[in-house]
């Protein structure tokens, strides 16, 4: 009896790997809006590789006769945009540490005052409390 059902049906192993309720709508309109996205996007790498590949073999033989001119030329220019790149990246980096220590010391000038005064009503305080504990131990 357990063959004949199994003959029966064939799709009732599979219904424990498979989720028993379907996609939702925005799961299928995502699937449909970005699987035609993706596509065109892999053939758009594909055509990039291959102009690519044809680009290096077309060129090859100039780089080759043109490579000792080329190489160092090549170099002075990746060093002088590295340098200009580092320049501007000091640069923007001195200005902003700048700026945070220029709102630091106008944040301090603003505070200062409050703080004295703080400052100033706390130690009177102490010494109020000083005063009196000294006069309840004359007292004693």
């Amino acid at each position: 009896m357990g063959d004949s059902e199994r003959e029966r049906h064939p799709t009732e192993a599979v219904k424990g790997y498979l989720p028993e309720k379907g996609p939702s709508t925005s799961q299928a309109l995502a699937v449909a809006t970005l699987l035609p996205l993706g596509g065109g996007l892999l053939a758009l790498a594909g055509l990039t590789l291959v102009g690519s590949l044809i680009g290096l073999a077309v060129l090859t033989p100039l780089l080759l006769l043109f490579g000792p001119v080329v190489v160092p030329a090549a170099l002075l220019v990746a060093l002088a945009v590295t340098g200009f790149l580092a320049s501007g990246a000091f640069g923007l980096t001195g200005l902003s540490s700048m700026g945070y220590l220029l709102n630091q010391a106008r944040g301090m000038l603003h505070r200062t005052p409050e703080q004295m005064e703080d400052t100033k009503r706390r130690v009177g305080e102490v010494g109020q409390r000083a005063k009196e504990a000294a006069r309840s131990g004359q007292r004693t």
